[in-house]
């Protein structure tokens, strides 16, 4: 597994199906090193701590092999690293290779993978915020 960026963003609000949300979906890159601390990436904070961030969901990977698949499907969008509310965005790390108790080591840090079903969800939500 190669990190190719590493990824934060702070909630705001936005329009949602008739509604006001708040969401941090919206990420970009960091520049350099970041601490990553127990609930989350230094710079980064997540808007429903009900179904994102604690402990066990603190950050959030992403693989870099599906933006290819993304652009073609909307190719008016700018979907820049980051895009699907990822902290980390990889290379050659697939969710089918993944399993709940991997351990991955990054810098100084070590994860633990406690999550598997955010992928599809994110992927909607992010391409509809962008329009």
């Amino acid at each position: 597994m190669k990190l190719l960026s590493v990824n934060v963003g702070l909630p705001r609000e936005i329009e949602w199906q008739g509604k006001r949300v708040r969401t941090s979906i919206f990420k970009s890159a960091s520049a350099g090193h970041v601490r990553v601390m127990t609930l989350n990436v230094e710079g980064d904070e997540q808007s429903d701590l009900s179904v994102h961030g604690g402990v066990h969901k603190a950050v959030y990977a992403y693989p870099s092999e599906h933006y290819p698949f993304w652009r073609e499907e909307v190719p008016e969008l700018d979907l820049s690293l980051g895009t699907f509310g990822e902290n980390f965005t990889t290379e050659g790390l697939f969710e089918e290779a993944v399993h709940i108790g991997d351990r991955f080591r990054v810098g100084s840090a070590e994860f633990i993978v406690t999550h598997l079903d955010c992928l599809v969800s994110n992927s909607a939500f992010a391409l509809a915020a962008r329009k």
